[in-house]
Order: C-alpha cells, then structure tokens, then sequence
C-alpha cells in the first residue's frame, strides 16, 4: 500500500491547504515537458494521495486502512496471501490488491470466488470486511456493474444500522449508494431487478421522504408490468410517508385510488 504522505512529501499531520500546495510542486517536477513519458505512472500515484488526503472522509478511511496494513507490508504480504488459496486468504488478498490500486486483480479474484455469492464477511474482521465492500462497490460502480455495487452498499448499511463502525463516514456511504439509485441504476437494470433493488431500500433507516420515493419508483414499474393491484398498495405506502409526493397525482388518478 503506498504511503500518500511520502508521495506527496508532508506529515501525517498537513493540513488540506498544505496537501494542496505540496501536489502542485510535485505535480511541476512530473509534467510532461520535465519527466518526459516515464512520469505518468507517478502522476497517476501522486493524483490517487492528492484525492485521497484532500477529502475528509477518504483521508480517514486511508488513515485507517494504512494502519492496519502497515505492519504486514514489512514482508511480501502478498505473496503470502497468493500461496494460499483457502477462502480467508482469498479475501484479504481481496482488500489488499484494492489497497494497492490493483483493482482489476482484486475484482477478477472477487469474481472467481463467486462476487455476491462470496460471503467474505465469514473469513474477515467485521471492519476489513465493511471497508474491502465499500472499495469493491466504487470500483464496480465504476466499470458499469451498478447491481454488484448496489447490493455491496446495501449489505454495509444493514450492518451498521445493526452496529454502528463508520459512523460520520456513514454519510458519504449512504450519499454514494442514493446517486447510484438516482442516476445509474434504472437504466442498467430490467423491471424485475429493479423491482428487488428497491424493495432492498425498504427499513434501512432512510427517511419517510426517501423511502416515499422509493415507493413510488415500486409503484411506477409494477404499473408498467401490468401488475394494477399491487402498483395501488406500492403508492399507498408512498403517500402514508409523504402524500404531498410529487409526480404521484397522475399515477393515483390511473389507479382509481
């Protein structure tokens, strides 16, 4: 795991502006009219500890992922974890190939144990497994696999509604997960699918006003299934949490309700 501190070349302690300051002069050294070609490969490095350290709520998960790897980096953990091919050693080389930026390996391992059917949550520590989702589900989300990346988002946050770890992180993990819904995942999905995406939405502790939304999207799809009677019950639920619900009123007056 790279040390985004040394890259960047300030203490663990910087402030953002001096983050943002210590990127730009080593940004200079890197340009292309210096390095020549040879320096994209450090730029990508320096680009990926800028990001990161410059954003609150990354820096803390780095602080804390880089922690726990920190000793294990002393030798070749990942050789280690390579030589075994058991289901716990599978899914720390899992986290630790993220942790390094090998994200393709780390997704083609996740893939060939089984993706969702993997169950890593049995073979690591609660908080490496919590951490390792969060990570797979950018990285999917990313390369178009928003159904992966919903499912993972949505594990994470039923455990920790059930015991609370990220904590104020917790926000950026739900704000990732409703711009995912909002604008990737109805397009990516058939009616059926997305019909069990949103019933997954359903009791995990989002607001009436959400989950009013939710409904409503439930309540749209069946409509366009033909499926008249369960539609009604889904936008009753809809209008018991907000019935000043925008864009309810054609759809109620279609339902007779």
């Amino acid at each position: 795991m790279y040390n985004y501190y040394e890259l960047l070349e300030v203490a663990e302690s910087a402030s953002t502006q001096e983050i943002k300051k210590a990127f730009r002069e080593r940004a200079k050294k890197l340009h292309p009219d210096i390095s020549g070609k040879s320096g994209g490969e450090e730029m990508r490095r320096l680009l990926a500890a800028y990001k990161t350290l410059s954003d609150r709520n990354r820096r803390f998960e780095y602080d804390r992922a880089y922690a726990r790897f920190a000793v294990k980096n002393r030798f070749d953990y990942r050789s280690f974890l390579r030589e075994r091919d058991d289901p716990e050693s599978r899914s720390k080389l899992i986290f630790f190939e993220l942790l390094h930026m090998e994200e393709d390996e780390a997704l083609s391992i996740w893939q060939a144990q089984g993706g969702l059917d993997f169950p890593m949550e049995k073979y690591m520590d609660r908080e490496d497994w919590m951490d390792c989702s969060f990570i797979l589900a950018e990285e999917l989300a990313a390369r178009d696999r928003q159904y992966e990346a919903f499912m993972l988002l949505v594990r994470v946050i039923r455990e920790e509604r059930r015991l609370p770890y990220f904590k104020h992180f917790m926000e950026e993990v739900e704000k990732f997960l409703k711009e995912l819904v909002r604008l990737q995942l109805r397009p990516a999905l058939d009616d059926e699918t997305y019909l069990e995406c949103m019933s997954a939405l359903v009791n995990l502790g989002f607001s009436p006003r959400y989950e009013a939304g939710i409904f409503r999207s439930i309540a749209e799809t069946l409509f366009r299934l033909g499926e008249f009677d369960s539609a009604g019950k889904a936008l009753k639920e809809a209008l018991k949490r907000n019935p000043g619900l925008p864009n309810a009123v054609r759809l109620k007056q279609r339902l007779q309700i």
